[in-house]
């Protein structure tokens, strides 16, 4: 029994991963509709927010699968490979941006690297 009153059976997704993903299909059924019956200057951004959406959707999915269960948030933070990634694309955006926005990408790329020291510092602790 979970803590909602379902039954706790294995491969079965939780209510808000479910929500989750409706909620990203309904979006791209929305930004799809939106793309084709609103005008152009409309449409347009209609349509990006329905790629958006499905971008979203495939990510949250790929994520679901791969991170059973409770603890989704924790087991992401605590991946050092993906806040290695994370600090990676930190560090791009910071040499490839103008100059306004660089206060912006350092502070990206700092919490990049406190989260993939903390993520290989949890990890290498809980190895040993």
């Amino acid at each position: 029994m979970t803590a909602d009153g379902g039954e706790d059976t294995p491969g079965r997704w939780s209510d808000r991963r479910r929500r989750t993903l409706l909620g990203l299909a309904l979006g791209i059924v929305a930004g799809g509709l939106g793309a084709v019956a609103l005008p152009a200057q409309y449409g347009v951004g209609a349509g990006f927010l329905a790629l958006l959406c499905a971008f979203l959707l495939v990510a949250a999915t790929a994520v679901f699968v791969v991170v059973p269960g409770p603890g989704t948030a924790g087991t992401l933070l605590r991946s050092p490979p993906l806040a290695g990634a994370a600090l990676v694309v930190a560090v791009l955006l910071l040499l490839s941006t103008p100059d306004d926005l660089r206060r912006l990408w350092w502070a990206a790329t700092a919490v990049s690297a406190v989260w993939t020291g903390a993520a290989t510092w949890e990890a290498r602790r809980g190895a040993g």
